[in-house]
């Protein structure tokens, strides 16, 4: 038996294979709830969902007290379908695309700025709704490059020096700048939120005098999870909020009143929750490479082929049946791309892993893949969509039924035929 961060194991994995066909992502919401609950201490919990958006995922965590995060029109769509108030939901992006604008108008939603440009585009749109203003320090960091949201090779945010003058003007059109958001980067360690956190207290006190509409302090997300086994849970969530309660004390002492602390997570709620259950359809040798060759690829999991993320891999033989021989493997899928391996580091170098000696026919299983798993999914190579499924005191329920063939051209036209 297999070691999980989930409360299902091997038999049950096997069964939801043997159910609802493979690849399937199987969530155990269990996880998410604890994961929300190592968070209490936060003034506002506001969902990231992007790392995995499923509008039941989503229902369930409302339910939870949690706030929603939509980066475009689709998410603000799908946090109204799930439930979710208006001003339960903010809007955070660099841009305005004209369906997001169109929605934001409609329902009143709050905005997080990201470019000069939407705080314009707003005003010419009649649109009055509050303000949160995303801060790019001048410095980032994260687990890839890829994910690094701050420095001048970053998109993300308003320019620090800039600060001053986006609330000026947004003072000068009416609205109400309630919350300041900073985000570097997923992964971050102690030693750059303590830096992030100094960012923050010197933009407020830059600009002092916009602080009587402030409510909110937003951190951002961007927590770690441990993904190999072999390495230690390194977050303390005591030390993580001491260090942004401090910060938001002393802002609160400047704008003369109490302000709220708010987290952003999305891997952090949702990564170990899941597992990507895969069935083994070749075993070969290339040259001295022993390869197992499963059904689900980067359309599934891009993860690894993106970022050169690692995930935990683990074998469940059919029959019940046992080895305890282990052999180096190279784990890849069925796209017709070389770059289509799950044991690979970033800049594309595969890599082998050591493994159950297995055959056709066993499961693998690739672990804490809940965020930006099937979220990330697409239908490159005309593959399908694989089913979700949520485990739950001890039942599957399936929250997204796999696509079909009809599905996957309904949208398609061929006048021709």
């Amino acid at each position: 038996m297999q070691e999980y961060n989930v409360s299902f194991g091997d038999n049950e994995i096997a069964l939801a294979v043997e159910r609802f066909g493979s690849p399937l992502w199987l969530y155990d919401i269990g996880v998410i709830e604890k994961r929300i609950w190592d968070l209490r201490f936060f003034g506002v919990i506001r969902y990231a969902q992007k790392a995995a958006p499923n509008i039941n995922l989503l229902s369930r965590v409302r339910h939870m007290g949690v706030d929603v995060d939509a980066v475009s029109a689709g998410e603000i769509v799908r946090a109204l379908r799930a439930g979710f108030a208006p001003n339960q939901i903010r809007y955070t992006a660099d841009i305005f695309d004209r369906d997001a604008l169109a929605l934001i108008k409609e329902h009143s939603i709050p905005v997080n700025i990201g470019s000069l440009d939407m705080l314009f585009q707003l005003r010419e749109a009649g649109i009055k709704v509050p303000l949160a203003i995303r801060i790019n320090p001048g410095f980032g960091h994260g687990h890839s490059n890829k994910v690094n949201t701050g420095g001048e090779h970053s998109k993300h945010g308003i320019w620090h020096s800039e600060l001053e003058y986006a609330v000026k003007k947004a003072k000068e059109f009416g609205f109400k700048v309630e919350c300041l958001h900073m985000h570097i980067g997923s992964g971050s360690d102690y030693i750059h939120l303590s830096q992030v956190a100094s960012a923050m207290q010197r933009a407020v006190d830059s600009i002092e005098e916009f602080t009587s509409t402030l409510k909110i302090i937003s951190i951002g997300g961007g927590l770690p999870i441990s993904y190999k086994r072999d390495e230690p849970w390194h977050i303390s969530m005591d030390k993580y909020y001491g260090i942004w309660d401090a910060t938001r004390k002393e802002i609160s002492g400047v704008a003369g009143n109490y302000l709220q602390l708010e987290i952003e997570p999305g891997r952090y709620l949702v990564a170990e929750s899941c597992v990507l259950a895969a069935e083994i359809r070749a075993v070969k040798k290339m040259g001295n490479n022993l390869f197992y060759l499963v059904d689900a690829g980067f359309t599934d999991l891009v993860r690894p082929a993106f970022y050169g993320a690692y995930h935990h891999i683990s074998i469940i033989h059919k029959n019940k049946r046992e080895t305890n021989e282990e052999v180096d493997v190279i784990v890849a899928g069925p796209l017709c791309e070389s770059g289509d391996v799950f044991t690979q580091e970033e800049g594309g170098v595969v890599v082998s892993r050591k493994l159950p000696l297995a055959q056709v026919g066993d499961l693998l299983v690739i672990h804490d893949a809940g965020a930006y798993g099937s979220a990330m999914s697409s239908n490159y190579n005309s593959r399908l969509l694989a089913p979700e499924v949520l485990w739950e005191k001890g039942e599957f329920t399936q929250i997204r039924r796999r696509q079909t063939f009809e599905q996957l051209l309904e949208n398609e036209r061929d006048e021709s035929l």
